[in-house]
């Protein structure tokens, strides 16, 4: 038959990394740490034969289901990695698109200025060119 133990699963959820990515893993068991089971009394364990075999059993098992439970972190830690990396790379490529968009408007408000002092220095000869017609006097500004 098989051990008592092995009904006790644990429950594992995970959520999206952008919405507060948490993993959450429920046990029935007490736990000291995520990967490490506190210890489970052997006089609980039953085993089949009677013999004294039921410690060994529950070792059997702890041990499995700590390597379950690393293997769960891993995969974990795995994806938040990946998902780091990926936020990375567009943080990265959104700098870059703004500072190519800074660099344009730049160019722009120097244009600007250019073709403002163009201006001005046109208006200004313009000004001097400018007479009236009946007194033949030269306008100035």
């Amino acid at each position: 038959t098989e051990s008592p133990f092995r009904k006790l699963r644990p429950t594992v959820m995970t959520t999206d990394h952008h919405h507060h990515s948490s993993s959450m893993i429920h046990h029935d068991l007490d736990l000291k740490l995520s990967i490490n089971l506190s210890t489970i009394p052997t006089a609980t364990v039953e085993h089949p034969s009677g013999g004294g075999g039921g410690g060994v059993e529950a070792l059997k098992w702890q041990a499995a289901e700590q390597i379950r439970l690393a293997a769960i972190e891993k995969a974990y830690a795995e994806r938040v990695r990946e998902l780091t990396r990926r936020e990375m790379e567009m943080a990265q490529s959104e700098f870059a698109r703004a500072r190519v968009m800074w660099q344009k408007a730049r160019e722009e408000v120097e244009r600007a200025d250019r073709l403002k002092e163009r201006s001005v220095t046109t208006i200004d000869t313009t000004c001097l060119e400018i007479t009236c017609h009946s007194c033949r006097q030269r306008f100035r500004p």
